[in-house]
């Protein structure tokens, strides 16, 4: 039987591995004001909508977003905004660190 902690780091794990494409990271970025449909999502980063779907479902099965049907259109939004918090502080750290570098 997994302890709650193992359970939290597997968890953790398959965020991390939803987080792990640049592609996917533009598409939380794109959701960060709100909802968007899949052609919406697909006008504000320029890539294909089967590849936006791809990633889009990534991006659901892991819990980073959530849908909303509304007739024939799906809507997506990210499911918390300590999502974006997060992504944010990750970007602080990594700039601050290329800083950094440059300094070097």
């Amino acid at each position: 039987m997994k302890s709650v902690q193992q359970e939290l780091y597997q968890l953790h794990a398959s965020v991390c591995k939803g987080l792990a494409d640049p592609k996917r990271l533009l598409i939380l970025n794109a959701l960060r004001n709100g909802e968007l449909s899949v052609s919406e999502i697909c006008d504000e980063v320029g890539f294909a909508q089967a590849n936006v779907s791809q990633h889009l479902a990534v991006l659901r099965d892991r819990g980073l977003v959530e849908t909303r049907r509304e007739g024939q259109f799906i809507y997506y939004s990210v499911s918390s905004p300590k999502i974006i918090e997060a992504l944010d502080l990750l970007r602080e750290v990594m700039t601050a660190q290329m800083g950094a570098a440059v300094v070097s």
